[in-house]
């Protein structure tokens, strides 16, 4: 057999090392790591000229070291880390690999190794299961485990939440009348087969508050539930699209006569007892999703199926909830046509940020903020890039600082520049020109160039940018990212650039391309030089926060490298490079380098020191403020190469602060001029009442142009003036009450009362196009927008989009969304 399985890789071998190389996402806390065969950069969409939305940078002078040269500071540590690279090579031949952490500190990690070959309509395929408890050093083949059976590839591998040690395997669907899973209690170590009563369409589900509780939709779209983590399962209802956890309850939408490709048709349905009883919570919905405490519904309000109706004729409005479906109200945002969409870029306990595109296929649209009900929004950010529903954008949560976020915007001269926000989305600046660095040779003005990172936008236009923006919650202020430094984001090779502070100031780390990784809770960074043409033989590494790079060359023997892996939650010290060897027959291998032996001591008190974020003068009572409050941090000092441990705790030190305008965003209608904390009404709201409708009944809305940021805690200080405005007499149209949304039957309605009901939903929506253009001056705040969908992979009727993780990056190798958004 082994002999056969060398000459059918040899035949197949050019095939082989196409496929990716992955760690395959698990619900909670694997990541998943493609590494694509090297494709021709295409040309982004214009070169650079100045932004028009740059306001007053603020001058953050760089966290330094504290002695001179932090260079010299680490000696001998190339024969410490010889002694601590573990080198491991796969006996099997395959294509891909995927890789699972199981749980947090224990150093297990699950490798499916799988070589498919398609024979006219048959497919042939192997996999291989192997499991390690060291971080990776070794792995032992556990395939016997399973049967020798064949994982699926695309949603294989579900790890349970936490430290639960839960696994599930998910063998291949074809053939028989139920598929079947292999369940593991024990990280890995033994796994139990269960036959089930049906085919899964999607990655099973972790309840993430009971990990025995499992959801699953069958390839027949049946919602099937198991209550003794898969033991048994029971189906509970039929034509189910979408579904996913809520806070104590299950959502799902569903067809009850059609399919889920009938937009607009769809039911949503919440049951809080797994399935023994179930509740409609909205109807004629597109689509939903849950962000933080939002539940968000995107419901049709015009007539028929949207892909038969004319496009006049359709109206989605977005409905959200706070009580898990129990009441709704609707979001007031700016009108769009059909053509247009929304998409919900990033939401938490505390607001939300919703893109609105531009008509026409402008490639851009503003970025709106929302209340804390997630009702009202008012202008963020305009011409904010963002290609096609579903599409590429920049928007990037910065989680190694409170408030802080990235993204790109179409400039007028169509160059794609770089913004950042330190306040939730109040200002947006650009990144300042990092001092180390020069403008480069696309810069039309040497002098007023700024710093602009390459993400999900330059990856999809085939650049050679090999990893996105990476920050750690537990590093605090660091972040890695690919840049250029001109006018506008370059189609020139990019470089690694590092910022100590949360993104105010940057410094040029790496030259060209790398793979990165954070580990030890930011004390220790390691790169890895991206270069798809030769194989490479060396790892950097910094003890000091990127400003001195060492390097160690950890094999005699080069490797084409594919992948870095690394624990996730950058507490750990090991990590892991994967690739082949340039060989007749070429099988994985991994290097994994242990730097516990480097950082030869653990952090003390004195090895660390204050530090003020937000702050250029940590003795200035004055600065420091942001969203309303002071935030220190101890930080370990840039000279101390020392161990900061997996018990590491972000110790946060808050302190109020005066309210200031600042700490307001403009309120619907209104807006900031260039450089100016003053909110101004737009030109075309003047003379118009604000129409915001709560239930349909009667709302008091207050607001003299401002409204506070959600989430900031400033005290006393400015406080714009409040002013009430009896909304009751403005809820005039049936759209703004979503009376179809609440209490409704499960049971479909005779067909007279359909017809009834598409009578009054014409007159409704005459009655929208007569107030529309006759009393608001189009400006009336009921619009379209669709969403949201859990898991992407379940089927392929909608986009993906992260709504509960403020934020976090999409990454062509760290693909972990599973949530969702809205179009």
């Amino acid at each position: 057999m082994r002999g056969l399985e060398h000459f059918i890789a040899l035949l197949f071998f050019p095939i082989a090392f196409s496929v990716d190389f992955h760690v395959e996402p698990g619900s909670f806390n694997a990541h998943r790591v493609y590494v694509k065969s090297p494709v021709a950069a295409r040309s982004l969409i214009g070169t650079g000229s100045d932004a028009d939305i740059s306001r007053v940078h603020r001058h953050i002078q760089k966290r330094s070291a504290d002695v001179s040269d932090s260079c010299n500071g680490l000696k001998g540590y190339e024969s410490k880390l010889t002694s601590n690279t573990h080198n491991w090579t796969f006996p099997d031949i395959s294509g891909s690999v995927s890789l699972a952490w199981v749980g947090d500190g224990t150093g297990v990690v699950l490798a499916l190794t799988t070589f498919q070959m398609p024979l006219v309509f048959l497919r042939f395929g192997q996999s291989k299961l192997y499991r390690s408890e060291n971080y990776g050093k070794s792995f032992e083949d556990v395939t016997d485990l399973i049967n020798n059976t064949f994982i699926n590839t695309e949603f294989g591998i579900a790890i349970g939440p936490e430290n639960s040690g839960k696994v599930i395997l998910t063998g291949d669907a074809s053939g028989g009348t139920g598929g079947k899973i292999f369940r593991s209690k024990d990280f890995g170590k033994s796994f139990v087969r269960t036959d089930l009563p049906f085919h899964p369409l999607m990655q099973i589900m972790y309840n993430p508050q009971n990990t025995d509780m499992l959801a699953a939709i069958s390839i027949k779209n049946d919602l099937w539930i198991s209550k003794d983590f898969g033991t048994t399962w029971r189906k509970i209802h039929e034509m189910v699209c979408v579904v996913k956890w809520g806070m104590d309850s299950l959502f799902f939408s569903a067809n009850l006569n059609g399919s889920c490709f009938d937009k607009g048709m769809l039911v949503l349905r919440k049951s809080v007892d797994l399935g023994v009883n179930i509740k409609t919570v909205a109807e004629r919905i597109y689509s939903f999703g849950i962000g933080g405490r939002f539940l968000f519904a995107s419901v049709m309000a015009g007539s028929g199926n949207i892909m038969q109706t004319a496009s006049e004729d359709i109206l989605r409005a977005i409905h959200v909830s706070i009580d898990q479906g129990e009441t709704w109200n609707m979001a007031q945002l700016p009108p769009v046509s059909h053509e247009q969409f929304y998409s919900i870029l990033a939401a938490n306990d505390e607001m939300v940020f919703m893109h609105v595109d531009e008509p026409g296929d402008a490639g851009f649209g503003t970025i709106y903020v929302s209340d804390d009900r997630g009702t009202v929004y008012s202008k963020s950010l305009e011409r904010h890039l963002y290609t096609t529903p579903g599409g590429e954008t920049d928007f990037t949560n910065v989680t190694s600082l409170r408030g802080v976020f990235t993204t790109s915007v179409l400039a007028e001269d169509n160059s794609v520049q770089t913004v950042i926000s330190f306040d939730q989305g109040g200002e947006w600046v650009p990144l300042k020109k990092p001092e180390n660095s020069k403008c480069d040779s696309t810069a039309k003005d040497k002098e007023m160039c700024s710093l602009h990172i390459h993400a999900s936008y330059s990856t999809s236009m085939r650049l050679n940018v090999p990893m996105l923006p990476l920050s750690e919650p537990n590093a605090v202020g660091l972040i890695l990212a690919h840049g250029s430094v001109g006018d506008a984001i370059s189609l020139l090779t990019p470089d690694v650039y590092v910022s100590d502070d949360g993104g105010y100031s940057w410094q040029l780390a790496l030259k060209g391309p790398h793979h990165y990784a954070i580990l030890d809770s930011g004390g220790l960074l390691v790169a890895v030089e991206h270069n798809q043409a030769k194989p490479i033989s060396e790892i950097k590494f910094s003890t000091d926060e990127g400003q001195c790079w060492h390097v160690y060359k950890f094999t005699k023997t080069p490797m084409y490298f594919t992948g870095l892996a690394s624990e996730p939650g950058a507490r750990s010290v090991n990590v892991s490079l994967w690739g082949y060897e340039d060989a007749m027959i070429s099988h994985w291998v991994t290097y994994t380098i242990d730097f516990k032996d480097l950082l030869t001591r653990n952090c003390k008190e004195s090895d660390y020191v204050q530090w003020l974020a937000h702050s250029d003068d940590i003795s200035d009572p004055e600065d420091g403020c942001m969203l309303g409050y002071k935030e220190r941090f101890l930080r370990v000092r840039k000279d101390s190469v020392c161990w900061i441990g997996r018990d590491y705790i972000v110790n946060k030190q808050p302190t109020p602060c005066k309210c200031t305008l600042d700490d307001f965003l403009c309120d619907f209608g209104y807006y900031r001029k260039e450089n100016s904390s003053l909110c101004i009404e737009q030109a075309d709201l003047k003379g118009h009442d604000l129409e915001i409708c709560i239930h349909g009944r009667k709302e008091q809305l207050q607001t003299s142009g401002y409204r506070k940021i959600p989430g900031d805690k400033c005290e006393g200080g400015e406080q714009p003036n409040r002013k009430v405005i009896d909304l009751s007499k403005r809820c005039v149209s049936d759209l703004l009450e979503p009376q179809l949304l609440i209490g409704q039957s499960t049971s479909h309605t005779a067909p007279i009362i359909a017809i009834v009901v598409a009578i009054l939903l014409t007159a409704a929506v005459f009655g929208v196009v007569f107030v529309k253009k006759y009393v608001c001056g189009g400006r009336f705040l009921v619009h379209r927008y669709s969403v949201l969908q859990h898991n992407a992979e379940a089927n392929a009727i909608d986009e993906p989009l992260d709504t509960d993780v403020a934020g976090e990056p999409k990454n062509d190798f760290h693909d972990d969304s599973d949530e969702d958004l809205l179009e």
